[in-house]
């Protein structure tokens, strides 16, 4: 996507830019590596009794170099969030999948699962599509996602947990993103430092470089010194890194 700036457009990192492989953005939203693939890449299906089974991307996905080579960019991160956190939220992927498909339609611009409309006007748009819906089972499912709150509709906490940690730009895109997974350390994803990869808020270390040097034997108190970090911050980090690799 290219962005004016002065007399000449530039493009924005955000949406042009492939900063993960599918392994890496599955670490850092906290699911399986297969689940995201079929995210950004659709799927299809074949069984030997019944028709094949298939269905369209849910977020931005750029064509790798390689196998192993980056193909998710920082737009995609934010898309593959706002669907982890449905995902979370109990309701199956196959039955959210049309509700999301008319959730993108009615915001009517690209990349629109990162937009800010998501969170201002989303659950609105859920609800309609939920009332409106002839299908008798998708609905009710797509209901458990909306709450009224203050005589307004609302994304339930379980959803709204998750999206409130997603930081908006002045073009009301996502620019910059709080892992959820953390509950002491804050830990974000800016795709204008460290190449998007996860980075302490407090004092900028990559969390990569602070797991490095645990793992090779660095005691926690150091780190935490080293790194200009409290220590609870630095065992959430070691916390969240051994569930992941359980």
């Amino acid at each position: 996507m290219l962005h004016q700036v002065g007399a000449g457009a530039l493009e924005d990192p955000r949406f042009d830019v492939p900063l993960y492989t599918v392994a890496e953005a599955a670490r850092i939203l906290d699911v399986p590596s297969s689940t995201l693939s079929t995210w950004g890449r659709g799927y299809v299906r074949r069984f030997a009794d019944r028709p094949a089974v298939s269905a369209g991307p849910v977020i931005t996905w750029l064509d790798p170099a390689s196998d192993r080579a980056p193909c998710i960019p920082f737009v995609g991160l934010a898309e593959a969030l706002v669907v982890a956190a449905v995902r979370r939220s109990g309701v199956p992927m196959q039955r959210i999948r049309p509700a999301i498909d008319e959730l993108k339609r009615q915001i009517g611009i690209d990349h629109a699962l990162a937009s800010k409309r998501v969170y201002t006007d989303g659950a609105e748009l859920l609800f309609d599509y939920a009332t409106r819906s002839a299908d008798a089972d998708t609905a009710p499912l797509v209901l458990e996602l909306v709450v009224v709150r203050h005589g307004q509709r609302v994304f339930a906490e379980a959803l709204e947990q998750y999206l409130v940690n997603i930081d908006y730009g002045p073009d009301q895109y996502a620019s910059r993103i709080r892992l959820p997974s953390y509950t002491q350390a804050e830990v974000l994803a800016d795709p204008l430092r460290s190449f998007g990869r996860p980075i302490l808020a407090r004092g900028g270390a990559r969390v990569s470089d602070v797991l490095d040097r645990f793992w090779s034997g660095q005691p926690l108190a150091e780190l935490s010194d080293e790194f200009g970090a409290p220590l609870e911050q630095i065992e959430d980090l070691v916390r969240v890194a051994s569930r992941r690799a359980a």
